[in-house]
């Protein structure tokens, strides 16, 4: 029941139906709307946020995220490019949501740096 949900929550947040920074119904309410329990409504809220569709500020309410701006990295020649979830310093470095991995460029001789995937994209020269 939960993936249903979170489906039908995704698919109004792809649709632009819900809009980033949208606050979504409370859990109650989508609870009632739908016939399913408060812990189902959390499930699916949960699983929308490791997506990193939507924000979760207690005691407010659960919003659409707002998508951050993004910079490009052009890759250059002999690097290597991967990504991987952050580790705990990153995450806290970063400032990263649940759910939003991290770009990782590895140079020729081996070094590594990593980028948020929600603020960066990567290119080819």
């Amino acid at each position: 029941m939960f993936r249903q949900l979170a489906d039908l929550l995704r698919g109004q947040i792809e649709s632009g139906e819900l809009a980033p920074g949208d606050p979504l119904p409370s859990e109650l309410r989508l609870g009632e709307d739908h016939h399913i329990s408060r812990t189902t409504v959390r499930q699916a809220i949960a699983q929308l946020r490791s997506e990193g569709l939507v924000t979760v500020d207690r005691p407010r309410g659960t919003f659409v995220r707002v998508s951050e701006p993004v910079e490009v990295v052009v890759l250059s020649s002999g690097e290597r490019a991967g990504a991987r979830m952050p580790t705990d310093t990153e995450r806290r470095r970063f400032n990263l949501r649940e759910g939003v991995p991290v770009l990782v460029v590895t140079a020729p001789d081996g070094t590594q740096t990593a980028y948020p995937a929600d603020r960066y994209q990567l290119a080819l020269p």
